[in-house]
């Protein structure tokens, strides 16, 4: 008879004190979702990072009913509203930060010269989707009638 004993997991002990690996990276990712789309949402409004306006492709321009600055003030608000709902409901936001940035990348890849811009959104996109999918573990909805 043997008196070692293989070890015993305990996934929520893991979670509470920060041994989960996967929880870490979907806090990282979280964290993420929130800063990067207010700071850039917050600087559609300064420019002070960059001439957004620049990166309407130009028929985005043609067909658009106002002024390219305009439109990245509604952008803006956009994004401050995507991180407004990552802090709330990251388990659906998450998936609507993913179709804003394919958004994005159809812009991007539709004007010469941001394929760079729209690689980097792309890797993005994938960061949005394995928050997504994170999500769905550490953010599921809890059971009705059951205390937090």
């Amino acid at each position: 008879m043997s008196n070692t004993s293989a070890p015993i997991s305990r996934p929520a002990a893991g979670i509470a004190t920060g041994k989960d690996p996967a929880h870490s990276a979907y806090v990282l990712l979280r964290l993420g979702f929130i800063a990067l789309p207010l700071l850039m949402g917050l600087d559609k409004f300064t420019n002070l990072f960059t001439d957004w306006p620049s990166y309407l492709a130009p028929w985005m321009t043609d067909i658009l009913p106002f002024s390219a600055q305009t439109a990245m003030y509604l952008i803006g608000i956009v994004e401050i509203v995507a991180a407004v709902a990552m802090v709330i409901r990251p388990r659906w936001a998450a998936w609507v930060v993913a179709l804003w940035l394919a958004g994005i990348i159809i812009n991007l890849l539709t004007y010469s010269g941001f394929y760079d811009v729209a690689l980097r959104d792309f890797g993005l996109l994938i960061a949005a989707v394995a928050l997504g999918l994170l999500a769905q573990k550490y953010n599921a909805p809890r059971a009705k009638g059951l205390s937090a």
